[in-house]
């Protein structure tokens, strides 16, 4: 569940069958008008466009009871309930919700279509806040899977120190100094400087040197902790792999930074 906000109201954004639905209660509560909701369901333009929409992505949606229906509309006594139209039709672009978070809510294509009808510029506001909604959504989970990735690679590089540069018995402290050192080791070939360097020259700011990394950054790093578990595996000293992985570091970012040029050329 999510949350926008359109012209000072707030409205609910569930997942539904991996689809985004809106909630049409909340849209009408900007409105202050709950019942609206029954006032654009009985229009015959409403129901033809939900029939429509019904029959391009509802293989279950009963034709016959949607025919009566819309047949039926128009006339000045006419009323469609939400859940009339969904137990006639097996509808499944309107769905009503019961407890905390009830009310009724539709697919977006539907939710837009509501949100015109109320006004549009609510509506245009309404398509502007749902993207920004999903660019967030898709930059958390780019860089979720960024970090992601450089935790699998830290434990095999974790693993690949443990095995070949911890001695059989020493103290948690003192594994503790050469995980660190080790990690200092990429943070130096990586950013010129070690963890307690950042921190030092970076006191007001919380977390660690990686969380303000770019995302290239992250993936050549994430690149250079593989590399480095190897080197670890064939005995190369600290030293000697400090200056490879740091070769390997100005390799790489010159070559995702020239790829991000090429790509906003393109655009």
């Amino acid at each position: 569940m999510a949350k926008i906000t359109v012209q000072n109201t707030p409205i609910t954004v569930i997942g539904v069958d991996g689809d985004d639905y809106i909630s049409l209660t909340d849209m009408a509560k900007s409105q202050l008008q709950e019942h609206i909701i029954f006032r654009w369901l009985s229009l015959k333009g409403t129901i033809e466009y939900l029939g429509e929409w019904e029959m391009l992505y509802n293989p279950d949606f009963n034709c016959t009871e949607f025919g009566a229906i819309k047949n039926a509309a128009g006339s000045n006594n006419f009323v469609l309930s939400t859940k009339a139209w969904i137990e006639r039709t097996n509808a499944k672009g309107i769905i009503a919700k019961a407890g905390r978070y009830g009310g009724t809510y539709a697919h977006r294509d539907i939710a837009y279509h509501f949100g015109m009808w109320l006004s549009p510029k609510f509506q245009l506001l309404l398509v502007k806040e749902y993207q920004r909604l999903k660019a967030e959504e898709q930059r958390l989970i780019g860089w979720s899977a960024k970090r992601e990735l450089s935790k699998i690679n830290y434990r095999i590089h974790t693993d690949a120190i443990k095995q070949n540069l911890i001695p059989a018995e020493v103290t948690k402290a003192q594994a503790s100094i050469i995980y660190a050192n080790e990690a200092d080791v990429l943070n130096v070939a990586m950013f010129g400087l070690t963890a307690k360097q950042w921190r030092e020259a970076n006191s007001d700011l919380k977390g660690n040197i990686r969380d303000y990394a770019s995302v290239n950054e992250l993936i050549c790093l994430s690149n250079m902790e593989s590399l480095n578990a190897v080197f670890i595996e064939q005995g190369l000293p600290q030293s000697e792999r400090l200056i490879k992985l740091n070769q390997i570091a100005i390799h790489q970012m010159s070559v995702l930074e020239s790829g991000d040029n090429d790509r906003k050329l393109l655009k």
